[in-house]
């Protein structure tokens, strides 16, 4: 059987305020067969998100030229936890998408990384409790009524729960709620899902989000067919990946997980990781299609 994709393309993301390249920065790994038709690494460090996206269109752009089918990754949630749409009265039936589609109209993001995203999560704490909560952590000078540096109480029975069920599956992952300090992949979320969006906007029905729009299942290739990119949330952190003496951790991070999916597509192996870990109940699955999404691997 061939393999489901031809390429490779992995994305540390980061929610800087100001441009920066190096540890904790945007890290794009690409892996691509060359001019031997042999799988070749190569990385970008761009320095702001604008630069990233202008890279990444470059990249999706040649692989599409060369009609190469990508799998594309990027370490921040697709979505939030089930219940996060209905508490904000987003309408329609996809509620990814309705969140997708709110997120595009609260965030800016400058060409110089200058962003929005504590007010973005305070005003979403109004609408949702009027207070600090459930989004938490800011600068001290960010402080707002309803945002505050840090946790202001647990999320109770009657909240939106704290963690996904992928985030539960991957054991150690942050949570979402959470927009500032070490792990912030709520801040990481808010500016990621309008950029992954712009992405789908432009690209079309070729792009499609797994799991919101692929299913909740095995892929194969006639569920591929006319399929240019299949854009996924992935968890480095799962691999553990050997860092190389000098080398950037978040470097190391997106190539070995570029190549772990390379492997696991040779061998075969790829199409069923995107499908529930054995024994996942229907209610789980169903949340991940429809608002939740999950991370590649996570709980496999």
């Amino acid at each position: 059987m061939p393999r489901l994709f031809s390429a490779y393309v992995i994305v540390d993301w980061s929610a800087a305020a100001k441009p920066t390249t190096g540890a904790d920065s945007i890290w794009i790994g690409v892996l691509k067969r060359d001019i031997r038709f042999r799988m070749a690494f190569e990385s970008f460090n761009p320095s702001t998100r604008a630069e990233a996206e202008t890279r990444l269109n470059l990249i999706l752009d040649d692989l599409r030229k060369r009609g190469e089918r990508v799998l594309l990754g990027f370490d921040f949630p697709l979505g939030f936890p089930r219940g996060f749409a209905a508490a904000l009265s987003l309408p329609g039936d996809e509620p990814w998408r309705a969140v997708w589609d709110q997120l595009n109209k609260m965030v800016k993001d400058k060409p110089d990384n200058l962003n929005n995203r504590f007010g973005v999560g305070s005003e979403i704490n109004r609408r949702m409790t009027g207070g600090p909560f459930p989004f938490w952590g800011c600068p001290p000078k960010d402080t707002l009524t309803t945002l505050q540096p840090k946790r202001s109480r647990p999320h109770g029975p009657d909240d939106l729960p704290e963690f996904r069920y992928a985030d539960e599956a991957a054991k150690g992952a942050s949570s979402i709620w959470k927009l500032y300090y070490n792990g912030s992949v709520g801040g990481q979320a808010i500016l990621g899902i309008p950029f992954v969006r712009r992405q789908k906007v432009a690209r079309g029905d070729g792009f499609r989000a797994w799991p919101f729009e692929t299913g909740f299942k095995a892929l194969t290739e006639k569920d591929l067919e006319g399929v240019e990119v299949v854009v996924a949330e992935v968890y480095p952190s799962l691999l553990k990946p050997a860092v190389a003496p000098g080398e950037v951790k978040d470097l190391a991070q997106v190539r070995t997980t570029a190549e772990h999916f390379a492997r696991l597509d040779e061998a075969n192996k790829l199409g069923a990781l995107f499908a529930p870990p054995k024994g996942t109940p229907d209610t789980v699955v169903a949340d991940a299609e429809r608002e939740e999404g999950w991370i590649l691997g996570a709980g496999a």
